[in-house]
């Protein structure tokens, strides 16, 4: 598939709060690399929701209508890893951050 864009945009405050009622939850999305990454920085739910957006934004660009969050992975840089049955696609993404909100973007090449 050549050509598929996806975005997202997401409060960073309401994956805050859903990983403060749901712990588990975030070994549901994130993988233990992401998990890693974020728990070093001095506000992990920041990096976690610009990780959320940009997984939302390769399922978009892909056009996938099931997907499990473990198989896209993002890495510091960022750096895409795709596993299982979406390795072998070539996406490119960007994330962004501010205070309040996290987004991401991602083209299919």
């Amino acid at each position: 598939m050549a050509g598929g864009i996806g975005i997202d945009l997401l409060e960073i405050e309401r994956l805050e709060r859903a990983l403060e009622r749901r712990p588990r939850l975030a070994e549901r999305l994130f993988t233990e690399r992401e998990r890693a990454y974020a728990s070093g920085r001095a506000r992990p739910g920041q990096h976690l929701a610009a990780r959320f957006c940009a997984k939302e934004a390769v399922a978009k660009a892909l056009r996938l209508d099931a997907w499990s969050w473990l198989d896209i992975e993002v890495l510091e840089g960022p750096v895409l890893v795709l596993h299982g049955p979406l390795s072998g696609h070539d996406v490119e993404i960007s994330l962004t951050h501010s205070k309040g909100m996290a987004g991401a973007v991602a083209v299919v090449r």
